[in-house]
Parts: C-alpha cells; structure tokens; sequence
C-alpha cells in the first residue's frame, strides 16, 4: 500500500524506510480484535443510549474501562506504527494525529467518540488494504501465468523440467490446454494458441511452422513442439510481468505532490489544532477549555489526508491494470498522465501502420542471371533482421556465406563474397558510394531493394507490404479526439506519402534515416505546448522513442530493443490500441482529480464547521473515514470501466 501522511514505501533514506506494508500486516492480524472491539464497543453505546442503565452510565471508571478495552484493541497496532516512526524523527503523519486526537476524547470524557474514531479509521485502513491488493493482484493475477515446468527433448526422450533450466535452441513440446513455457519458433506445420494473457484478445491466434511462440500463450487443439530460441528470464511474460510490477515505482506527478502536500500540510494542521484550542482564551469572554479542547481535536480527526494518499496511487493502479487487460503495457503512473495529454502521435511505418510482412513482387536484373542475382542478395540479406531481408532470404534461399557483412543503418548492407564487395540496400546505399543506377529507380512508389557488386549496378527488387486493417480507423479515432498525426519513414518518400493520403495521416515523411527521425521529432518538441507520443517497432525506432515524451512500442512484432526503450507496450501489435491508451490515460486522470476535489472539499466544509464548533467528533469521522471510503470505491471503478 502507498504512504499515507508522510511515510514511504521506497527506503530512500534511513530516516524514511518505514514500509506501509509493515502496518498492513498489523491491520491484517487484527481482525479479530477488530471484532471484539466492535462488540464491546456497541454493547456500550446500548447501555449508554438506549436502555441508559444508571449502574453503567452514572459510574466513570467503569464506562472508561469498558470504551478503553474496545479502544485498546484497535489502537495497539496504531501507537505501535506512530512509536516507529517517532523513532525515525516522523512525528506528523495519520498514526500520531489519530493518536493525540483520541487520548484527547478520553480526557474530556468523550469516551464513546474517542473509540468510535479509532474503530473506523481502522475499517477504513481495512478496506484500503484491501482494494489496493485488489489492484495488485488482479495485474499480477492477469499476468503471472508463467508455467511451472517445461517438457523438453534430452537423451533421446521427453524430460519434465522446470523453465529456468531450459537452454536456447532446445525442442520442447507443448499439450492441449498447457502453456508455453518459453519464446521460440514452432517446429509443428500449426497451432492454435490463446494469447490473451499477453495480449488481452480473446481470439485464438493460428501460428505456422517457423512463426514465433510466446511464453504464456495457451495450447488449445493440438500437442505441438517448439525451439526455443530465448532462456526463461529473458522470455516475454517474465520481462512484461516485470514491468507491470515495476510500473508502481515511477510515480506520476499528482501522487509526487501529494506525497509533498502531505508532509507540510500535517504538521500546519497540528499547529492550527492548538491554535483552535488555545487562542480563543484571549478573545473569547465565556472560555471554556474543554470545548474548545473537543473542537481541536474534532479538527484534528478531519484533517487526516489519508483520502488522498490512498485513492489517487490507487486510482493509478487501477489505470495500470486495465491497460494490462487491453494488451497495453504502461511502464509507470507517470506515463498515464503523459499520454492523457499526448498533442501528436508521431507513427513509423513498417510494423506499425503496416503489417511488416514483405512479398517479393518483382526482379529486375543488369549484366547478371535473375538466379544468381536473388542467390547473393539472399545470402547478404539472410544476415539482417529487417522485415524487408527476412522476405528475400525466404523466398530465394542461398547457400552462399559471406566472408564479411556489415549493417548501415538506415540504408542497408555492405558485404563481401568471393572477394566481391556487395551492397544491399536503398537507393540511399548506392548513392553513399558514388554507384550510379538508372534514374527512375528513385521514382518507383513501392519497396525497392537494389544491388550493386564492386560498385556496378546489378538490379532490383520490388517488395510490397500490407496496411493493417486497424490503421484507417485508427488516425480517424486519433482526429476525433483532437490529437495531431504523423508519419515517419526510413522507405522512399513517395511510398510514404502514398500510404499517408490513403490512410489520412496529417503530415509525412519518408526517406528518413534514425538521425532524421529524431531531427523531425525534435522540431516537434521544440514547441512547449506538444506533447509528443511515438509510435515504433525496430531497432532504429530506439532513439526517437527515448526522445519521444511518451515512447510507444509494438511489442508482439517489436525488437527488444524497442520494447526496453519505449514507455508503453502494445502487446497486440494493433494501431487501434494508441487511442486505447489515450482513452485509459483520460479516466485515470479523470478519476484522479475526482478524488480530489472530494476529498479536499468535503474536508474544507467539515474543517470550517469543526472550527466553529457546529461539526463533532461523529462528523469528523465521516470528513476522514467515510471521504477515504468513497475515494477508494470511485478509484476502483477504472477497473471495471470498458474502452
């Protein structure tokens, strides 16, 4: 559970390392004498109310020793965590103010009042221990689906195993209704597979012979055996479970204020409780001390910020956790208020507006057969990553080996084979190197690979891609709610803007290197009014999704690299969840400042009255607990909430 009045969950500093989940567990432990506390408590409010016994009413040690037995029983765990943090120098936070404030009801005579303050403070920490917990569990219950064991090929049999120590390029076989175990490529010609714990899609995904499995998917129709091609800590669900978990850390703006407010804002309130109670002495003529004493203390109990410091982390939770359900993964609260306020939505194009799967569509040679041609091209290409490369290679397989192969980024590869320098690449590749190709090469629309061996032009091939089906209504979702769009591309501009007109993108740019895109987005961010979202998937996206206010990254396709950089994750790989996002992001926000202006209203109101004596010690409670309780409930319904 958050901090609530000063203290913190992270030991930043000796003085600080009280965790508020050392008093959840005293709250926890005690239910009982919560119980037994309710009972005494109650049982006393009838012989004073109700039948108003005289033997009970009329004696005061014995009405004092039956409201402080019930009193002792809730109170224990609360002086216990106040002396803690006494000890620690923290001497203005909830457990101290509840403390003095009590003590002082007891003195006065207010037996009843001062039980009931302590009684329902403690439901109410109850009841925010448990909504928080809900909060955490149900990320964790979303995503911890990691399995328990792995059955593995070894010593010419199938070995039972646990995950960890399952070893990359090992074959494990996966049965109806089990999880896969780790991240590799299907050996099986098929499988149907859940993805919904990655993903939050309820649609069963086909996968094909070749095309990558997840750790955490389901096996639904077939056994199936898969080479696993990452170690179990470094496989999808651990790195996402690692991030959800992770995500609580980075705090959003508000909870850092309102960490701050509360540490300054305690200890004022203190010192206006004794002002309350002494300074009237001087001023008024009928002076009474303990009435005035009764409002200090009435004042004392409403001001308990505790609304505050549990709700708002709470409602961030809750945003964590419904974004977890719709396949978005958001690395911090901070970035849910980033995104609620994202201006434009800055998108690459391959894999994320389009579906990164490339067919070659047409070979076009010079000086050299169309067999040889695609045979060194595939060889050269066989050794990069690009969507564009793993095409060629795959529909033209080659034997050959370069002796040496060098990655440019943005524009392709160098290599050598036979002692022959081959580049592979845009035109951008050719040009770098002074080789001269026909001029209308440049004014082709579609994806060109084209090759050169020891300077000399030898052809090209045209490659195409796919638009996914979400992209159109995506930008149309983007404009709708007032959010600017953009394009970014290392492909030739006229493809680009092609595919921008059709897809109604307000701006783009094609024909960009990583340097380019960060150059375009910089120009961007240099207004202070943006707020700038990317939207990428490769390697080269790195540098502009650090750059980016809110990095988003396609992470079912996506480069590790990019899902390490981004700031968000969409595990679907869908257009349509950026909006998604924007949309969670706004009813976190929103629900955030509800709580706010709750608490701090109904508190101001109460505060005024307790001052002025029209508010007593049942009000007070209603100003601390009850306020608390409504927070909680309206931070918990982002749960719930369908977008």
């Amino acid at each position: 559970m958050e901090e609530c009045c000063g203290t913190k969950p992270k030991k930043e500093h000796n003085h600080e390392a009280h965790d508020h989940s050392d008093h959840d567990h005293s709250h926890s432990n005690s239910k009982l004498g919560l119980i037994v506390s309710l009972v005494i408590f109650f049982a006393g409010l009838i012989l004073d109310f109700w039948i108003k016994a005289d033997w009970f009413t009329e004696n005061v040690w014995l009405r004092f020793s039956w409201y402080f037995v019930s009193y002792v029983l809730v109170a224990f765990s609360v002086f216990k965590d106040a002396f803690k943090l006494a000890k620690s120098f923290d001497f203005f936070n909830e457990f101290s103010l509840m403390g003095i404030a009590t003590i002082g009801a007891f003195a006065i005579g207010e037996f009843p009042e001062g039980v009931a303050v302590m009684l329902f403070y403690t439901i109410g920490e109850m009841f925010q221990e448990s909504a928080v917990n809900k909060a955490k569990n149900n990320i964790k219950a979303l995503l911890d689906v990691r399995p328990k064991e792995a059955t593995v090929f070894r010593n010419n049999k199938w070995e039972t195993i646990a995950p960890n120590e399952v070893k990359v390029g090992e074959k494990i076989q996966i049965k109806v209704g089990e999880k896969v175990p780790l991240d590799g490529i299907l050996i099986s010609e098929k499988g149907s597979l859940d993805t919904s714990a990655l993903t939050g899609e309820s649609k069963p995904a086909s996968i094909k012979k070749s095309e990558t499995v997840l750790a955490g998917m389901l096996n639904l129709d077939q056994v199936i055996e898969v080479e696993t091609t990452k170690l179990f800590e470094n496989s999808s669900i651990v790195r996402i479970l690692e991030m959800v978990q992770e995500a609580s850390s980075r705090k959003a703006k508000t909870e850092l204020f309102i960490r701050k407010f509360a540490k300054v804002y305690t200890p004022i309130v203190f010192v206006l409780a004794l002002l309350i109670t002494f300074i009237p002495y001087f001023f008024v003529d009928d002076y009474i001390f303990r009435d005035w004493l009764y409002r200090g203390l009435v004042f004392l109990v409403i001001s308990c910020p505790c609304a505050l410091v549990i709700s708002i982390p709470l409602g961030y939770f809750g945003g964590i956790g419904a974004a977890s359900r719709n396949g978005i993964l958001f690395k911090g609260s901070n970035f849910l208020d980033l995104i609620a306020n994202v201006t434009t939505v800055v998108m690459d194009k391959t894999g994320t507006l389009t579906k990164g799967v490339f067919k070659v569509q047409k070979v076009v040679t010079n000086d050299i057969s169309e067999s040889e041609f695609l045979s060194i091209l595939s060889s050269v290409e066989s050794h990069s990553t690009h969507p564009i490369a793993k095409a060629i290679s795959q529909f033209h397989p080659s034997n050959q080996n370069p002796e040496s192969v060098e990655e440019i980024s943005g524009k392709g590869i160098k290599a050598v084979i036979n002692q022959e320098q081959i580049f592979a690449g845009n035109t951008q590749l050719l040009k770098s190197f002074n080789i001269i190709y026909p001029s209308e090469l440049d004014q082709i629309v579609e994806t060109t690979v084209v090759m050169a061996i020891d300077n000399q032009y030898k052809g090209y091939v045209v490659i195409s891609d796919e638009v996914k089906e979400d992209s159109e209504l995506e930008i149309k979702n983007l404009k709708n709610a007032g959010v600017k769009t953009m394009m970014l591309s290392g492909d030739k501009d006229a493809l680009t803007q092609n595919i921008a007109e059709k897809l109604g993108i307000d701006s783009a740019f094609g024909g960009l290197l990583p340097e380019g895109k960060v150059e375009k987005l910089q120009n961007l961010k240099n207004n202070p009014r943006e707020i700038v979202a990317f939207v990428g998937d490769g390697i080269n996206d790195a540098p502009v999704l650090a750059l980016s206010d809110v990095g988003i990254a396609m992470g079912g396709l996506g480069s590790d690299v990019a899902i390490e950089t981004a700031d968000v994750i969409i595990q679907t790989d869908q257009p349509s969840k950026i909006s998604t996002a924007i949309k969670i992001g706004k009813a976190t926000k929103k629900i955030v400042y509800q709580n706010i202006a709750l608490a701090f209203g109904v508190k101001i109101i109460v505060l005024i009255l307790g001052a002025g004596g029209f508010a007593n010690m049942w009000e007070a409670v209603f100003a601390d607990v009850g306020v608390a309780l409504l927070a909680i409930l309206n931070a918990v319904r982002i749960q719930n909430m369908k977008f």
